[in-house]
């Protein structure tokens, strides 16, 4: 792609914060959030309607985001496209034998782990339930 090319291109910065909040599994509202008092849901939602943001906004939302600020100035539909053409294929998930795809972990491992986790804390919120109650037993007696 020549300069003259690059200069023509546009980028919307607004489409690109939605993009990557998107991505990342982040609602309006917790950006918002995360960004401080200042912000709401609506001021996200306003932003993100906008082609170019201001460089002190843009830098806090790219460090909020976790992203270079170059990555929210510089995607454009154009390379969104090539990602999303050269990276997802039609063959079935698990059976990509063109990339040489392996999953490194087993995922019902993963599930197993989580509601071992999930019970041990069960356990000790029970444990504590215990002891408060004993405490306030104890106080009531006391008194």
């Amino acid at each position: 792609m020549s300069d003259f090319e690059t200069a023509d291109k546009k980028v919307h910065q607004g489409k690109n914060i939605k993009r990557f909040r998107e991505m990342f599994g982040i609602k309006q509202e917790a950006l918002a959030y995360e960004l401080g008092h200042d912000w709401t849901q609506k001021k996200i939602s306003l932003l993100e309607q906008r082609e170019t943001i201001e460089a002190d906004t843009l830098e806090l939302l790219a460090e909020t985001l976790k992203v270079p600020v170059a990555a929210i100035e510089n995607l454009d539909d154009e390379d969104v496209m090539n990602i999303i053409g050269n990276t997802f294929h039609d063959s079935p998930v698990g059976s990509n034998q063109e990339n040489n795809i392996s999953c490194t972990f087993n995922p019902i491992d993963k599930i197993v782990a989580l509601y071992d986790e999930k019970i041990a804390l069960y356990e000790r919120m029970l444990q504590e339930k215990e002891e408060i109650i004993e405490r306030m037993e104890r106080l009531i007696k006391n008194k």
